[in-house]
């Protein structure tokens, strides 16, 4: 498909100069051409062919000159249609005007035709820029309004609404993530195994972006799948590790830490698959970090034992659970948040509801950080045992 010109000039002759002078181009169906006698004639082509790439103008003409023909292309804000002028030789004021109002390049008269066609060739390979540039903005925000309708898929799978079980008054429980890009790898879900048992894991996928939440999204639905038919916390994620194998590409695996709280004792049973230790906040105040109990991340390596540890937590005693998003959060120095900080700031909100501890410690980590980008996703998961 050819590159139409609209000509705009008031001199009778140039239409058949140009038509001969172009017409190996015309016949090859590199060049078409359209013509206008001024400025109001060519608004009219332009409406009447929509597909027209480049102007040439000339200044002076009748009706409307070349210059206020610019102006009205300039309000016209398509970047995919180039003007280049025709002025007399030496008429340096006009065509600085032209350049000043957009125009693309300018010729002068009387009119060279190799120079034209030289020119021609220029402004069209500029437009070729333009149109490609203009495509792959296009495909840019079809990928962002595809990012942001997967950020509301991904949102939307885990758990937003809280307190999630109303009717329950055993326990309290919360759970925030912000991701570092519009869909991110962490996850977290909590839900019942039987009437007694409350069921709790937060995750982190290497990696980040579109794959990670792939990833983490069979992650999370297998390990539901597998907790309903398996109570014990290190035999689930053994099974866990075995069907994410298959599933793992890209040397891609996932961390978790993986609970089961007796809502009728405050008996928690669980198995760490490689991930951060989690946090106790007794009723007192007193942080202390539980007990690791050894396991290996989860989807790189076959036939791996995942042991199980036992907390016992009081009535008004806390777990708080994050990913490495939390502790690795770096300032513009590359100094990481680390888990001192992360302590003393569980220390001077302990008593706080769960919702105002996490974002206190968010607020921390954005103190911390300051004007850093952020590095990593940041969730948090947090059960306060209140008993019966």
């Amino acid at each position: 498909m050819g590159v139409k010109i609209l000509v705009v000039d008031d001199e009778p002759d140039l239409e058949s100069l140009i038509r001969q002078k172009f017409r190996k181009q015309i016949r090859e169906d590199l060049y078409s051409f359209v013509f206008a006698q001024n400025g109001v004639e060519a608004l009219t082509r332009i409406e009447e062919h929509s597909d027209v790439s480049m102007i040439l103008s000339d200044i002076n003409m009748p009706e409307m000159d070349g210059l206020t023909l610019l102006s009205r292309l300039g309000e016209l804000n398509n970047p995919a249609l180039k003007a280049v002028i025709v002025s007399a030789y030496g008429d340096m004021e006009n065509i600085r005007t032209a350049m000043n109002r957009g125009a693309f390049d300018f010729v002068t008269k009387p009119i060279d035709f190799n120079d034209l066609e030289l020119t021609i060739n220029k402004t069209l390979d500029q437009l070729q820029v333009v149109k490609q540039s203009m495509v792959e903005h296009e495909q840019l925000v079809a990928v962002q309004r595809d990012l942001n309708i997967a950020t509301r898929i991904q949102l939307s799978i885990l758990p937003q609404t809280f307190p999630p079980f109303p009717g329950r008054t055993e326990f309290e429980i919360y759970a925030t993530m912000i991701a570092a890009k519009e869909v991110g790898g962490d996850f977290y879900d909590f839900f019942f195994i039987d009437n007694e048992r409350l069921a709790f894991v937060i995750g982190d996928v290497s990696g980040k972006g579109v794959p990670a939440a792939i990833f983490m999204a069979v992650s999370r639905t297998l390990l539901k799948a597998v907790a309903a038919q398996v109570v014990n916390p290190g035999e689930c994620l053994r099974r866990l590790n075995a069907m994410l194998i298959p599933e793992s590409e890209a040397a891609m695996f996932v961390t978790i830490f993986y609970g089961v709280l007796n809502t009728r004792t405050g008996d928690i049973q669980y198995s760490n698959g490689g991930h951060n230790s989690p946090y106790v906040i007794r009723k007192d105040g007193t942080v202390i970090e539980i007990e690791q109990s050894g396991g290996l991340l989860i989807g790189m390596l076959p036939d791996l034992e995942y042991d199980v540890k036992k907390l016992h937590l009081d009535p008004g005693d806390s777990i708080f659970m994050f990913t490495d998003g939390v502790t690795e959060a770096m300032d513009k120095n590359h100094d990481l948040y680390d888990d001192p900080r992360l302590v003393e700031c569980l220390k001077r909100n302990a008593y706080l509801p769960l919702d105002a501890v996490t974002t206190a410690v968010a607020a921390d980590i954005s103190a911390f950080v300051v004007d850093a980008p952020q590095s990593d996703d940041i969730t948090m998961l947090m059960l306060r045992y209140i008993g019966k």
